[in-house]
């Protein structure tokens, strides 16, 4: 071989080499998904006297149905067990849901079981282990008690109002309406497509005054109480995957009662839909199970029955526990 002549045969060699490399399927790096998500719901303690001949504890069907219908699974996790049953549900479902009603947010055993689920939240997701949390209404301002670590709720009443939202910077960035379709988040502005029935929040005022919740949450949205006050109706978690909305997007597919302002347009469903299906798939990235298919199904909430209760409350049906 002539001196001159094996730096050419080199060249090819190398030329065939980087062609049959470049030719070749690249790796693809997928995140593991659990397309069998159970999401745990707390019930809710009985306060009304026409509930209290039913159960102590209660979760209402339309937020089981707003749960099913992004995908999911629900169990119902009752407020009397100990603190290491909870840490066992913890590892076994893949996301925790707060609903609404009525109790104290310091004192009461809602408040001190969800304390419990925040606190492994909060070590599991530092450490890698995603698990999120969804607070509607009661729930979001729970949340906000227990980020703060103080009760800093005020009156910003907005009882039987549907309302649009006032979408802040943030909104547009975020997570949670990252999916949305333009013409929905544009309507979401404009139309009201949100039920509020609450007579308590967060005021913008106290959330910017307050470090812990300025640096935990982003506000999303705002909406304006019956008394002037500007309240946070709309919040996410800027490091961890925590929700929590002072409206109710489960009452737009699942609750019609004539009597109240429950906005039920194409838009207000669509709403609803897209909710359900972004906070089931962050449960999704949870890779909790439980320890055998037949545990699993013993603790989901098909085996109970519900009750009907449109006649006396403003729910159509409601599981007791």
């Amino acid at each position: 071989m002539a001196g001159g002549e094996f730096p050419l045969y080199l060249c090819l060699f190398f030329a065939c080499f980087i062609c049959c490399y470049e030719a070749m399927p690249a790796k693809v790096f997928q995140q593991a998904l659990n397309d069998r998500p159970v999401i745990g719901v707390l019930t809710q303690i009985v306060s009304d006297d026409v509930m209290k001949p039913f159960g102590k504890t209660y979760i209402p069907d339309s937020y089981v149905n707003y749960i099913e219908s992004g995908g999911s699974r629900v169990m119902p996790i009752r407020l009397t067990l100990s603190n290491e049953e909870y840490e066992s549900i913890f590892k076994k479902i893949n996301g925790l849901f707060l609903i609404g009603g009525s109790a104290n947010l310091n004192t009461s055993d809602f408040a001190r079981v969800a304390q419990i689920f925040y606190k492994l939240a909060l070590t599991a997701n530092d450490a890698g282990d995603f698990f999120p949390i969804w607070g509607t209404c009661m729930g979001m301002q729970l949340l906000t008690v227990l980020v703060a670590g103080e009760n800093l709720l005020s009156n910003t009443t907005a009882e039987n109002v549907a309302l649009p939202l006032n979408l802040t910077t943030e909104a547009h960035s975020s997570r949670m309406f990252q999916g949305f379709p333009k013409e929905l988040i544009k309507a979401l502005a404009e139309e009201p497509l949100t039920g509020n029935f609450h007579h308590f929040g967060l005021t913008v005022k106290a959330f910017q005054e307050n470090e812990e919740l300025s640096s935990f949450f982003s506000v999303l949205s705002t909406n304006i109480a019956l008394n002037g006050e500007y309240f946070v109706s709309t919040i996410e978690g800027k490091r961890y995957p925590f929700y929590g909305v002072q409206w109710h997007p489960e009452v737009n597919r699942f609750q019609w009662d004539r009597r109240l302002n429950i906005p039920h347009s194409t838009h207000a469903v669509q709403l609803s839909s897209q909710l359900a299906e972004f906070f089931i798939n962050e449960g999704r990235r949870s890779l909790h199970h439980f320890d055998s298919p037949e545990e699993e199904d013993s603790s989901m909430i098909y085996k109970f029955t519900p009750v009907y209760t449109s006649n006396f409350t403003a729910y159509e049906q409601i599981y007791f526990f």
